[in-house]
């Protein structure tokens, strides 16, 4: 590895597994310090240990808790100087008209409200050092409008847009501010595919590249490039990595109930 983020300090949310261990992993390889913010205990302990960084426990749906952990991350280290948004906790698939208030706040309490929160806590202090990273987790369900995941779809789609708007607000400051959206097999895919192996050929064959990405080798190195000195004139971005699979948009077309679920 090269160090190409020696002396920064990361915290990765969702830290735990899928992208966010793939990128925690990754940024501490390349010489960051990382804070693994998981609600998983077990999980986020076992990443945090593996690449000798810091776990805290955090539901982001509970903004003292997302407060918190960049405080966690300032009083260890000094600073926050790289800030991944990536946590998620799943939801279920469903047609809109059978979608609940509380799937929607839950929805965008963890995929809007916990990265605002993280974000306006982060800005003071990568703003006093002239140089921060915002990289937020979005998704292809909202750019190409998946059927079945609407409080998904809308939470990220708004996220891509606070992406926009804190990166032209932010700009003159030295923090930059861009959005991924991958296309890989995340631990919830993984689960799906274990309830349905059916669908891990037909998710792969629908991909333009013929399979879906890794989150280690994949999808982290796209965020240490946002990550890393190389992006100070780049922000307001979404980068599709994706395979092209935003190109035509995902033939992802589930049979959804006609009642709702439970």
């Amino acid at each position: 590895m090269s160090g190409r983020l020696e002396g920064r300090v990361a915290v990765v949310t969702g830290g735990g597994d899928g992208i966010g261990a793939g990128v925690a992993r990754l940024f501490a390889a390349e010489g960051a310090r990382v804070l693994v913010a998981e609600i998983d205990e077990a999980k986020g302990r076992a990443v945090a240990e593996e690449i000798g960084g810091l776990f805290v426990h955090v539901d982001v749906t509970d903004r003292d808790q997302v407060e918190g952990m960049i405080a966690t991350a300032v009083d260890t280290w000094g600073s926050v100087d790289i800030l991944v948004n990536n946590a998620w906790g799943g939801a279920s698939l469903g047609r809109v008209e059978h979608k609940t208030d509380e799937m929607l706040h839950r929805g965008f309490a963890m995929g809007y409200y916990g990265p605002f929160w993280a974000m306006r806590a982060a800005f003071p202090h990568m703003s006093r050092a002239g140089w921060g990273r915002v990289i937020n987790m979005v998704s292809l369900n909202g750019v190409n409008a998946h059927i079945g995941s609407l409080e998904y779809n809308s939470a990220k789609e708004a996220l891509r847009t606070l992406t926009r708007t804190a990166a032209r607000e932010w700009a003159p400051t030295g923090v930059v501010v861009n959005a991924i959206a991958p296309g890989a097999k995340t631990a919830a895919l993984q689960r799906r595919i274990a309830q349905n192996p059916d669908i891990a050929a037909a998710v792969d064959a629908a991909n333009p590249m013929g399979r879906l990405g890794d989150p280690l080798t994949d999808i982290a190195p796209v965020a240490l490039f946002l990550a890393s000195e190389d992006c100070r004139y780049v922000t307001g971005n979404t980068i599709f990595a994706d395979g092209g699979g935003h190109i035509n948009g995902v033939a992802w077309a589930p049979e959804l109930p006609d009642a709702p679920a439970g």
